[in-house]
C-alpha cells in the first residue's frame, strides 16, 4: 500500500469516526471467511458496516475524534463495527459474540463516551431507533384509535358511553 492509498484510508475511518453514532473493537481471531461475512451481512441488515484496518491507520485517523478513547483497543487482529443508529452495530456485535466464541468485543465508543465490554453489552440492550419510534407512535395514535371505534360502534354502545359519562359528571 503506497503512501496515497494509506492517506485515503486515514481520511475514510476519520469520516466514519466522526460520523458514527456508535464504534466497537473487537478481536476477530480464528472466524472464517463464512463467519465474517455473515457479520457483515448482519450488519448491514441493522444499517451498520464492518471494517478491518491496519490499527495504525485507525489511530492515526482518530486523533482529534471523538471517539478517540477506542485507540487503547487497536491492537492484534481487530475489526470495527459501527453505525449511525447509537445501537444498531452493538446489538449486531453482542449477538455475533454469543454464537462465535472466537469473535471477542474488547469495547467502543458512542460519540465522546468510551465503552468497555459492559458498556457495550448496555447499549446492545437498548432499544433501536426505530422501536422507539414505533412506540411513540403507539402511544399517539392510541386516544385516536379509540375515538374512532367509538365513533363506528353502534348507536347503542355511544348511548351507553355518553350516559356512563353522564352519571359520572352528575
Amino acid at each position: 500500500m503506497d503512501r496515497a492509498q494509506k492517506e485515503k484510508v486515514v481520511e475514510e475511518l476519520g469520516q466514519i469516526f466522526e460520523s458514527s453514532g456508535v464504534v466497537v473493537v473487537a478481536h476477530y481471531e480464528g472466524l472464517t471467511v463464512a463467519e465474517m461475512q455473515n457479520l457483515r451481512a448482519k450488519a448491514r441488515e441493522a444499517g451498520g458496516s464492518v471494517r478491518v484496518a491496519k490499527n495504525r491507520l485507525a489511530k492515526i485517523a482518530l486523533e482529534g475524534k471523538p471517539c478517540a478513547s477506542i485507540a487503547d483497543y487497536l491492537s492484534g487482529m481487530t475489526v470495527i463495527t459501527y453505525s449511525e443508529d447509537p445501537v444498531a452495530a452493538a446489538k449486531v456485535v453482542e449477538d455475533f459474540a454469543k454464537e462465535n466464541k472466537k469473535f471477542e468485543i474488547l469495547g467502543g465508543a458512542m460519540g465522546d463516551q468510551a465503552l468497555d465490554r459492559a458498556g457495550v453489552e448496555a447499549v446492545s440492550k437498548m432499544p433501536s431507533r426505530e422501536e422507539l419510534i414505533a412506540s411513540i407512535v403507539g402511544c399517539i395514535g392510541a386516544p385516536a384509535a379509540n375515538i374512532a371505534g367509538a365513533i363506528g360502534a353502534p348507536a347503542s354502545n355511544i348511548a351507553s358511553i355518553l350516559s356512563t359519562i353522564e352519571e359520572k359528571a352528575a
